[in-house]
């Protein structure tokens, strides 16, 4: 199991952000993408997810091997937290969605409407959906948004299970999830140069 980008060129509203990207994570390892507000972060993540076509360079991974975590948790609000897992689950055939709920500390409220949920609890709904895909290679744009300290380190344990069990981990954050076997990459010096005009539009997306 491997993600490998080779020079890679990504666009924003129709221009080159960032080129020249390349790095390779192999089963167990974790990216960490580090950068200021507007370098291209989410851009690059959104790339990678298949949301938005590179203007060049490559992309390598299994087929059906990612799955992407945005700044959106894409719930069903009428749903109740199994039955969102249950959805999710089925979309991607099958997925345990007892322990999803039980890693992410749901299972109290897995029959409540995802509309009531807090923000918090919205979040570790969202993220328990990682657990359900059965894909291995996670791309996640700061997945700890309104999460709690308690919360955060949740996640930080799922991650590292994650990563134990062959799976791969691509994120942007700011927060320290405690994986010291984590690579980090600066994009400040994949910054473009000389933007290039592409055609531009896109969509947010939670997952794909």
């Amino acid at each position: 199991m491997e993600l490998r980008v080779t020079d890679l060129a990504v666009q924003r509203g129709g221009l080159t952000v960032l080129e020249g990207v390349g790095f390779a994570l192999a089963a167990g390892q974790a990216l960490v993408l580090r950068g200021p507000n507007g370098v291209g972060k989410t851009t690059l993540l959104r790339t990678l997810a298949g949301l938005q076509p590179a203007v060049q360079g490559q992309i390598s991974a299994p087929p059906e091997s990612l799955t992407y975590g945005a700044h959106a948790d894409g719930l069903k609000a009428v749903l109740t937290v199994r039955e969102n897992l249950d959805f999710w689950a089925a979309i991607h055939g099958g997925g345990d969605v007892a322990a999803a709920m039980a890693a992410m500390n749901l299972t109290e409220l897995q029959d409540r409407r995802a509309a009531n949920l807090s923000a918090g609890q919205k979040r570790r709904l969202g993220l328990a959906r990682l657990l359900v895909t059965g894909r291995p290679i996670w791309v996640l744009d700061e997945p700890t948004v309104s999460l709690d300290m308690a919360s955060v380190a949740l996640f930080a344990g799922v991650v590292r299970a994650h990563l134990a069990g062959g799976g791969l981990a691509l994120l942007a954050t700011h927060i320290d999830l405690g994986l010291p076997e984590a690579q980090m990459l600066d994009l400040a010096p994949f910054k473009a140069k000389s933007p290039l005009m592409a055609g531009g539009g896109g969509f947010d997306e939670a997952f794909a």
